[in-house]
């Protein structure tokens, strides 16, 4: 098939890509619901639970880079399709698990293969749409695709748990994963960067030390202490792992991390809103799972459906903000969601009780909605707009390693502080729940502040010089490797 027979049809492009969103997301979504279930199942701790969780994201941000640049370099379709093959396989692998570590060993492949779907696939919707405005509107219905699996996956997983058991919620994925496959290998054309970037298996070494260890340590200190000889060691490790990253990669002529990226106050700002945003997603999953079920006794169906009104609003304000970011840039979409998300936080921290008043709840639970909603447009568009499109893999790949790094720390910090919590009985829980509710709303402050620091006109002009050096250096770079 010709490589360029898709692009009569970018839309229909941007459809497929989606469905290697709705894979991974509604995994992330519906896994959070059988939490419980998986708890008792397989008589597992609450670090076990933290692990179920971070195993997969941490491997997940730690490739990322690595499979945005992979793809540049040997294809972004057959990346793409590599990286569906194995998630869908390994899917039917965690339904299979025995015990904890086998479902962790299984979670671990899968995020091997989901890797190579978000960063890649975002790629090829940028180098689809050209035309910023028509990529904005692309990206903000990519971005809904978030709300529509958050708003699915609590009721889909709660009526799997409730009637086929937890391991049903991996098995959905593996008739979504084929239907895929077939569609990308028919429609969706190949591509690839100019200049291949090569491989730095330093970086990528010191990334996965930085991320293991400094997980590891927040995970294991509330049972282990942070004077214990383990814990100490792994924050030393996560230490030494980030100052040899920012020693080493700025030496590389094709680094891991480009930190040049960072010389734009934008990409900058997008990297840590979304750190601090699926921070507090993943706190909000994590709690929110455990309070409704452990607390108020709700069975997994029912647990799903008070979860729904946050999910509805992240799918109905996800396609806004894409429009928003279209017409107006990214300012006005974020100061709304970092405002939402930190009253939303706020509203739980002050009220939060074993009886918290139901009305109480879902309203905090729609205004966490409307901020999530919201911010994912912003974030990733500022991620890829202002960089060349032979590195729109690359720059894709930050900005998703940014909001799996903040999940994987959100679930290890809050889970660490609920550990004690769950020993103490419900008053113990609630005690804990408030304080992780007030991390939570930092992170909602975080997005406020970040978001008006970056989106001004001094922000702009740093993209605007950022874009124009990476670009004229791209070229210099592909001009040599001809000569060569």
């Amino acid at each position: 098939m010709p490589e360029d027979a898709a692009r009569p049809r970018p839309w229909l492009v941007l459809a497929i890509c989606c469905m290697s969103m709705l894979i991974v997301s509604l995994d992330n979504t519906i896994l959070n619901i059988a939490l419980p279930s998986i708890q008792r199942d397989l008589h597992t701790s609450v670090s076990g639970l933290q692990w179920t969780v971070d195993a997969y994201t941490l491997v997940l941000a730690a490739l990322l880079m690595l499979s945005g640049s992979t793809a540049d370099r040997v294809g972004r379709r057959r990346t793409l399709r590599a990286g569906l093959a194995i998630f869908t396989a390994a899917s039917l692998l965690c339904g299979l698990a025995p015990g904890l570590g086998w479902l962790v060993a299984a979670r671990i492949l899968q995020a091997v293969g989901g890797s190579m779907l978000n960063p890649v696939a975002m790629s090829i919707i940028s180098n689809t749409f050209t035309d910023p405005r028509q990529r904005a509107r692309a990206i903000g219905v990519w971005s809904g695709v978030v709300g529509i699996s958050m708003a699915a996956g609590p009721i889909i997983g709660g009526a799997l748990v409730e009637s086929a058991g937890w391991r049903s919620i991996f098995w959905i994925n593996v008739p979504i994963g084929l239907a895929a496959l077939f569609l990308i290998g028919r429609y969706v054309p190949e591509s690839r960067a100019a200049r291949p970037r090569r491989v730095d298996p330093v970086g990528q070494a010191l990334v996965i030390v930085l991320l293991l260890t400094l997980t590891y340590a927040i995970i294991e200190s509330p049972t282990r202490g942070w004077t214990s000889p383990v814990v100490a060691g792994s924050a030393a490790a996560a230490l030494c792992a980030l100052l040899g990253l920012l020693r080493y990669e700025p030496r590389r002529t094709d680094p891991l991390i480009d930190l040049r990226f960072f010389r734009s106050a934008p990409f900058a700002g997008a990297t840590v809103i979304a750190v601090a945003t699926f921070a507090g997603l993943g706190g909000f999953l994590f709690v929110s799972s455990l309070y409704l079920q452990n607390v108020r006794h709700l069975n997994p169906l029912h647990a799903g459906l008070f979860m729904l009104p946050m999910a509805l609003m992240a799918l109905l304000t996800a396609p806004v903000s894409g429009r928003m970011v279209a017409s107006r840039g990214p300012r006005t979409p974020l100061l709304l969601a970092g405002a939402a998300l930190c009253a939303s936080a706020v509203l739980q921290a002050l009220t939060y009780s074993t009886h918290m008043p139901t009305a109480l709840l879902v309203v905090a639970y729609l205004l966490f909605g409307t901020g999530f909603g919201l911010v994912n447009a912003p974030i990733t568009n500022t991620a890829v707009s202002g960089m060349p499109r032979s590195q729109a893999g690359l720059a894709a790949a930050v900005a998703s390693t940014s909001r799996q790094v903040g999940q994987s720390l959100g679930v290890a910090v809050i889970g660490a502080l609920m550990a004690g919590g769950v020993h103490a009985g419900a008053a113990g829980f609630t005690d804990a729940g408030r304080t992780a509710w007030w991390i939570i709303a930092g992170c909602g402050a975080a997005v406020l502040v970040t978001g008006t620091l970056t989106s001004g006109r001094w922000a702009r002009e740093t993209a605007r010089r950022t874009a124009r050096t990476l670009a004229a250096e791209d070229a210099e770079g592909t001009k040599e490797t001809v000569k060569a």
